[in-house]
């Protein structure tokens, strides 16, 4: 069977209002997996539009939030797909910097505005409505394709790894497909092989009991801020170098041919700066990918002391927090990287605490991978562009859990523009990416299934 483009084209055409009320309906339902706010809700909800192309799909439990999981098989021995997407999003503050209310889609400029647009509703649904974009065009699919749609990526995928572990048998494929994140800034089709891991923690140090006037008592009780900026000074040199002891060690280098790719990426200094809201960027094209994709960060991401409102409070603040997130490569481990860390904390401030929030692995698939040749063909011929390689993103998915605990080769094709926002205010998603997504999905199946009969 030979792939008629147009017959792809001319449904997705004809079919453009269905397919964005249908995306509205997923969008317009809340779904914040960190204030358990829509949740089961929404996963009823998309069970339901899964359900009416036909999607064999239930409901699984796991110790938080349902996952969707569907099916559509040819055979049990068939070649086999996984596609796997998240239903949960981010909260929408600040609620008073959103153009447009954040749970009422509204089009501009060719966007789609709404919380979950591009992280990940929008890109789930293309994968979706792909199928049912398939089926109708020639009946059947050439291969199985499973989902696995969970709810708490937005608060590190907790159960994630466990309801994989327990569902080893029902999982089994032969690749994961995932369509999340932006693409990338040149507009160019993007392939990703891989993620970087995430170590979330926090810290707290303490004063007095409670706040207390800032002349009164200046100079007799300390002010815990000071603790924590004392001890960021151990954590980080002037030149951006972790000082954790073994921070660095296990990090596995990029290989030639990923060094290679890496080369090739587009690189727009100017474009990207503009895009980025930070005018300074000042790296050339190479460093900025490696920074990005195969070394780790060290980032403090909230800082909360004293008074922050109108004018001006004069206190010495009881408390001081501040939240980091650790971007980790492979091969680095989230737990062996938290235990070095809080041995440096208990060397350098023991009486600051530190609290463990959650982690991911970092991931990556060969670039020599033949899965990776296929779906590289089947994105070009979708997009008649050739696609971006990209051995790693910069943020980071439980890719982990197919690669890490199933062994499967796992490919990432974003979906979403650049400037998709997403975790922020006007998150949005082009309407012309939504439907590539759907066309690139087909493109995919159908590659996939030429692959089989060779």
């Amino acid at each position: 069977m030979v792939i008629n483009l147009e017959k792809i084209d001319e449904i997705i055409f004809e079919r453009k209002e269905q397919y964005l009320a249908q995306l509205f309906t997923l969008l317009q339902q809340k779904s914040i997996s960190t204030q358990d706010d829509g949740i089961v809700e929404c996963a009823e909800l998309l069970k339901g539009l899964m359900e009416e192309i036909g999607v064999q799909t239930r409901l699984i439990e796991t110790n938080g939030n349902p996952v969707v999981y569907g099916e559509l098989l040819k055979n049990e021995n068939a070649f086999t797909v996984l596609i796997y997407g998240h239903y949960d999003v981010q909260p929408p503050d600040p609620i008073e910097e959103w153009l447009s209310p954040p749970f009422e889609p509204t089009i501009r400029d060719g966007k789609i505005f709404c919380r979950g647009a591009g992280d990940n509703k929008g890109q789930l649904m293309a994968q979706v409505l792909a199928i049912k974009t398939y089926l109708d065009a020639y009946g059947e699919l050439p291969i199985n394709v499973k989902f696995v749609f969970e709810g708490e990526e937005e608060k590190s995928s907790v159960n994630l790894p466990s309801f994989v572990q327990e569902n080893k048998e029902l999982l089994k494929a032969d690749l994961v497909y995932t369509s999340d994140g932006p693409s990338h800034e040149s507009g160019n089709p993007l392939i990703l092989l891989g993620v970087r891991g995430n170590l979330k923690v926090q810290l707290t140090a303490k004063g007095a009991e409670w706040d207390n006037h800032s002349g009164n008592k200046g100079n007799i009780v300390p002010n815990p801020v000071w603790k924590l900026i004392a001890l960021f000074n151990t954590l980080r040199d002037e030149n951006e170098h972790v000082l954790i002891e073994g921070f660095y060690d296990n990090i596995r280098q990029p290989t030639e041919h990923e060094t290679q790719l890496l080369k090739k990426i587009p690189y727009n200094r100017d474009e990207i700066s503009k895009k980025i809201g930070y005018k300074d960027l000042a790296l050339d094209g190479e460093t900025y990918y490696r920074r990005l994709m195969f070394e780790p960060t060290f980032n403090i991401s909230g800082f909360q002391s004293g008074y922050g409102g109108k004018g001006v409070k004069t206190i010495i603040p009881s408390k001081a927090t501040a939240k980091m997130d650790i971007r980790l490569v492979v091969d680095q481990d989230p737990e062996d990287i938290y235990q070095k860390f809080v041995r440096h904390v208990k060397k350098y401030a023991p009486d600051i605490d530190v609290e463990f929030m959650g982690a991911v692995y970092p991931s990556r698939t060969s670039s020599n991978h033949e899965f990776v040749k296929i779906v590289t063909s089947a994105v070009r011929e979708a997009y008649q562009q050739e696609p971006i390689i990209q051995p790693s993103l910069g943020g980071s998915l439980p890719d982990y859990v197919w690669t890490k605990l199933l062994g499967l080769p796992s490919i990432v094709v974003p979906y979403a523009n650049f400037d998709e926002a997403n975790h922020s205010p006007n998150e949005n998603l082009n309407i012309d990416n939504f439907f590539n997504g759907i066309k690139c999905t087909c493109h995919v199946i159908h590659k996939l299934g030429e692959h089989v009969k060779t």
